[in-house]
């Protein structure tokens, strides 16, 4: 029981929960054809392997040929239709979320929680991601999450078929594939994006910001001669938060 709790409190449970509210039937045309593109790679394997053993032995080849032209069709179709419906369900998901957000800030009486410097570092770091300022917007994350769990679906298919063949050959090459992503996993996570220094840049660069491009504060900050002065304010702000290696790596944090 605590183990199931542990794991419905985890971010990547909460985040294809929200995939699944957003649109369930999208949530479920991307799920299938996931899997389905992870098995397609050990399928090919086998039809050519069928395809082989045919020729070999001079029987018909109509249906070997068959079963091998369709799967290999498939792998070209898939991924692209994959992506658009991965593409569509991330905005889904994402429009979801800013009315959740929208919600969360209406619903309270007052404006006194809109104040709280915690809030607003939560705000200011929606509003950075969704304008893929510290990293890939979620209908275009959605492909680089596709592309991680279709490949560790098509491993296992892949090690199960070499089961058929060598007990040991799956344990080898399974262990040696996970070692790599066990070894590299702290690689592909940008620690330092929810740290109290990093928010607080990504706030007061965002303050700096709408002074900038808000009417009201625009108009006053170049009556008074200082937008270089808010400007260099926000490229400081900007400058001081860690960064991740690579930009794909920050919607995984």
């Amino acid at each position: 029981m605590a183990m199931l709790k542990g794991l419905r409190a985890r971010d990547e449970w909460k985040f294809f929960g929200v995939l699944c509210r957003a649109d369930p039937s999208l949530a479920l045309g991307w799920w299938s054809e996931l899997f389905l593109r992870g098995l397609l790679p050990a399928l090919f394997a086998i039809a050519m392997g069928a395809l082989v053993g045919s020729v070999q032995r001079g029987d018909s080849l109509a249906a070997p040929l068959t079963v091998a032209g369709v799967v290999f069709m498939l792998l070209q179709v898939l991924s692209p239709l994959h992506q658009v419906i991965g593409a569509n369900l991330g905005y889904r998901a994402a429009a979801r979320l800013y009315d959740e957000l929208t919600t969360a800030c209406v619903r309270p009486p007052g404006i006194g929680h809109l104040e709280d410097p915690r809030l607003t570092s939560d705000l200011a770091m929606a509003r950075d991601f969704d304008l893929a300022i510290t990293g890939p917007p979620l209908n275009i994350s959605m492909g680089f999450i596709a592309a991680g769990l279709v490949e560790m679906v098509a491993g296992g298919a892949s090690a199960a078929v070499l089961a058929f063949y060598a007990w040991w050959a799956p344990l080898l090459l399974g262990g040696a594939w996970l070692a790599t992503h066990w070894l590299l996993r702290e690689s592909a996570v940008w620690r330092d994006r929810d740290t109290e220094e990093v928010r607080e840049a990504q706030r007061h660069a965002d303050y700096a910001y709408r002074l900038a491009v808000d009417p009201p504060a625009a108009k006053e900050l170049r009556l008074f001669g200082l937008a270089g002065w808010t400007v260099e304010r926000f490229s400081a702000r900007l400058r001081s938060t860690p960064v991740p290696a690579s930009p794909e790596k920050s919607y995984q944090a």
